[in-house]
């Protein structure tokens, strides 16, 4: 399959939806008959030999709706910037993205009684993100102005080792739920 983009998959007859090799847009395909060469930017090649031709079709599919992927990371983080009650009464939105010398800290907040809260988004908590969040807390600290920096790790799902290891650093942790946060009530339909 060569895509309007560019990208080149190859598929198997055995009904498998994933390609068994491709090259991702962009790519210069050299058509020499019965020989292909697909070299992309890093000079990588895919040479497809083409011995028998059962059908040759060209699909015009249309514009691009321009589809997006929902439920990413960053619309997490930006629900919860706007709504930081979901994750613990009292909080306020000092900033997002708060920068450190290290990198961003997705939200930092201020709670009920004016502390500062360090918070560290993610769709799938696992332990690499509780240490992302004590790398961040580490360099705000640094910060005299901030005062004490406290943590807390949020995910759509917190998995069991990271609960144990945010808890070990003196962190907690928080689920949410996505549709919830949108407002979706629970009789729509949806997909997925």
């Amino acid at each position: 399959m060569v895509k309007a983009d560019g990208c080149v998959a190859i598929h198997a007859d055995g009904g498998a939806y994933k390609p068994l090799n491709w090259m991702n847009a962009p790519n210069t395909l050299a058509d020499d008959g019965d020989r292909w060469v697909i070299t992309n930017p890093k000079k990588e090649t895919l040479t497809i030999t083409l011995h028998q031709v059962f059908d040759d079709i060209s699909h015009e599919l249309g514009e691009d709706p321009g589809l997006q992927k929902d439920g990413v990371e960053a619309h997490l983080q930006e629900l919860l910037a706007a709504s930081p009650g979901a994750i613990e009464d009292g909080l306020t939105l000092v900033r997002r993205e708060y920068p450190t010398a290290i990198g961003p800290v997705d939200l930092v907040c201020r709670d009920h009684s004016d502390g500062v809260v360090a918070i560290e988004v993610k769709r799938r908590g696992e332990i690499d993100g509780v240490e992302q969040l004590a790398r961040y807390i580490e360099r705000l600290q640094l910060d005299s102005s901030l005062g004490d920096v406290r943590g807390v790790f949020v995910a759509q799902i917190v998995k069991p080792q990271a609960k144990v290891l945010a808890e070990s650093r003196g962190f907690t942790w928080v689920e949410v739920d996505y549709d919830d946060l949108r407002g979706m009530k629970p009789d729509e339909l949806r997909l997925f």
